[in-house]
């Protein structure tokens, strides 16, 4: 399956000024296969590493940083006469041997010309305290799982992603239909690739359901290897509450929905450790819908997102039939699926910094609010076509110069301070 993320490496191998590259992600969103099948179209040959409870890799990386005897060690355990410029040194689940992603400073400094990339989960990569992260002597590349136009690409409906690139809002309107129905089965899919991969070849509804539940389980398993011990419970029961906190009217995260009484203070590491493996969103509350947001941001009041819909949607058993036949996902659970589809949209299109308003009295509230082209863009998200926002319709009307965004059932209009685009064309 294409990846739109596999330009983004061609750029990298050509670039003159190409450091060792940090492949980060999530677990399960394509790492591994994306790194390999980058060596075997682009590269005379591959040297691959699996770092996961390898002793002899970590005997490599734990001597020194002599970078000449590192290579002659990859050399001999890889039996690949490893060269530079036609040869990928992949080292995969690199957070098992911390050392290996310390050594990368060295292969920038002694051996620019060898490419050397690097793959592991962030469940070890960022939580290595004790190790020293080459910071500024890497490239880093973000992968997250596969976007609604890869979904589209997967499934064959090329000339629909070709309007979609191109914003063929006139042709795409004449098709609407057609679309809203890969959207619904996006919903339902999401896009893990092997989930992804198992809908495509076999259209199997409930083999995919079993993927996502096997990933889900994964994930938890994670939890005990990676997290320290005495975080391990909290970070259960923050997981395990964000589709009920993200289904709810208000979306924003509240700690008493995890036990009576519980403070922020309790619960604070857990979500940071969740947000920093990747496998939750965290958009946090600016007080005031202004540029720049960062200086307005509220670290006290945020909302949690999964990584995927698919796993969202899997997380609290939806039944195939209300997202494919009675479309009840647009319709329930109060919006919160769409949104967790529209940042995990915007989120794969590289979309950083994602911000939520709302006021203190609750008269006014954005989904979502972001800069673009040096501009804040206020989004609105609608799971149906009821557009009605008399909070959003207010809030532009006092400020005639900002423009804003709303995503929703309906096709593509523009308005005069509004721009309406439909769900599947979030980008």
């Amino acid at each position: 399956m294409e990846r739109t993320v596999y330009q983004k490496l061609v750029e990298w191998k050509n670039h003159k000024a190409r450091k060792p590259l940090v492949v980060n992600g999530a677990r399960q969103v394509g790492k591994t296969w994306l790194l390999r099948e980058f060596a075997r179209r682009e590269y005379r040959q591959e040297a691959y590493v699996n770092c996961r409870r390898n002793d002899l890799v970590r005997q490599i990386f734990t001597k020194d940083f002599d970078v000449e005897r590192v290579l002659r060690a990859l050399r001999a355990l890889t039996g690949v006469d490893i060269t530079p410029s036609d040869t990928l040194i992949i080292l995969d689940e690199i957070q098992d041997v911390p050392e290996a992603l310390e050594a990368l400073k060295y292969f920038r400094e002694d051996a620019p010309d060898y490419h050397v990339a690097v793959a592991g989960s962030l469940l070890g990569i960022s939580l290595h305290n004790d190790t020293s992260y080459p910071v500024g002597q890497v490239n880093e590349i973000d992968v997250y799982p596969m976007s609604f136009e890869e979904f589209l690409l997967a499934n064959g409906k090329n000339e629909m992603l070709t309007l979609l690139r191109e914003r063929d809002f006139p042709t795409m309107t004449l098709l609407h239909d057609k679309y809203v129905e890969m959207l619904r089965q996006y919903y339902y899919v999401g896009g893990m690739p092997e989930a992804v991969k198992c809908y495509v070849e076999t259209g199997a509804l409930q083999e995919v359901r079993s993927i996502q539940h096997g990933i889900l389980n994964g994930y938890e398993r994670d939890f005990s290897k990676h997290a320290p011990k005495e975080l391990v419970p909290r970070i259960r029961m923050v997981w395990k509450s964000i589709p009920s906190q993200l289904f709810k009217e208000n979306k924003k995260f509240i700690y008493g929905a995890l036990r009576k009484g519980a403070r922020a203070a309790d619960f604070e590491l857990a979500i940071k450790w969740l947000v920093d493996s990747g496998l939750v969103y965290q958009v946090h509350r600016c007080t005031k819908p202004a540029l720049p947001l960062s200086i307005y941001e509220d670290l006290s009041a945020f909302k949690l997102y999964l990584v995927d819909v698919g796993l969202l949607g899997a997380m609290v058993n939806v039944d195939p039939v209300q997202i494919l036949v009675a479309n009840t996902a647009f319709t329930e659970y109060k919006g919160g699926m769409t949104e967790q589809y529209v940042l995990q949209q915007m989120r794969s299109h590289g979309i950083e910094e994602v911000f939520y308003h709302k006021t203190d009295d609750s008269r006014l509230e954005i989904d979502f609010v972001i800069q673009r082209e040096a501009k804040l863009l206020p989004i609105e998200v609608k799971a149906e076509g009821n557009v009605r926002a008399n909070s959003l319709t207010n809030f532009l009307k006092a400020n005639p110069d900002i423009h804003a965004i709303r995503y929703s059932m309906l096709p593509y209009k523009e308005q005069e301070q509004m721009t309406n685009v439909p769900l599947y064309a979030v980008q």
